[in-house]
């Protein structure tokens, strides 16, 4: 456990915590002010810490998964290719996709490729499929283009 000053905005108690402290590798119990972690322990070293207004949450011996942060990035891929590079995530129709692989092909220097890159799937689409060699070779005619 912590030492704090302050009182915790969230208590979370009865659950199971794996923290990752060999010292304290399970705990049942978190204090949480402005979004970090005040104390880690036992219910009866974080439950004495709650203030009137501190909102306690009895898990009722769930486990509890943290936040995670995805911190995976490709710097220098990104930093020499950021304005070649597009992302068809989230794009609703394999025509507007199209549209957007001939604005960036319009934009991509000779000789270099057009990447789509991230997450995305052709059951996004309207169409339910990938777009076709021809599509392609139509956005992109003189222009390589990595799906």
């Amino acid at each position: 456990m912590n030492d704090i000053d302050t009182l915790p905005d969230l208590i979370l108690h009865n659950g199971r915590f794996t923290t990752l402290d060999r010292s304290n590798p399970i705990a049942s119990a978190v204090a949480i002010a402005g979004g970090r972690f005040l104390a880690v322990g036992s219910d009866a070293d974080v439950m004495p810490l709650a203030g009137r207004t501190t909102q306690v949450v009895d898990l009722q011996g769930k486990p509890v998964l943290p936040g995670l942060i995805d911190n995976h990035c490709h710097l220098i891929r990104g930093g020499l290719n950021y304005n070649m590079e597009l992302r068809w995530d989230g794009v609703r129709s394999l025509a507007v996709a199209m549209e957007m692989l001939k604005r960036q092909v319009a934009i991509t220097p000779a000789p270099q490729w057009v990447r789509v890159v991230g997450g995305f799937t052709e059951h996004q689409f309207a169409e339910k499929r990938l777009p076709t060699i021809d599509e392609l070779n139509a956005a992109a005619p003189d222009t390589p283009v990595f799906i």
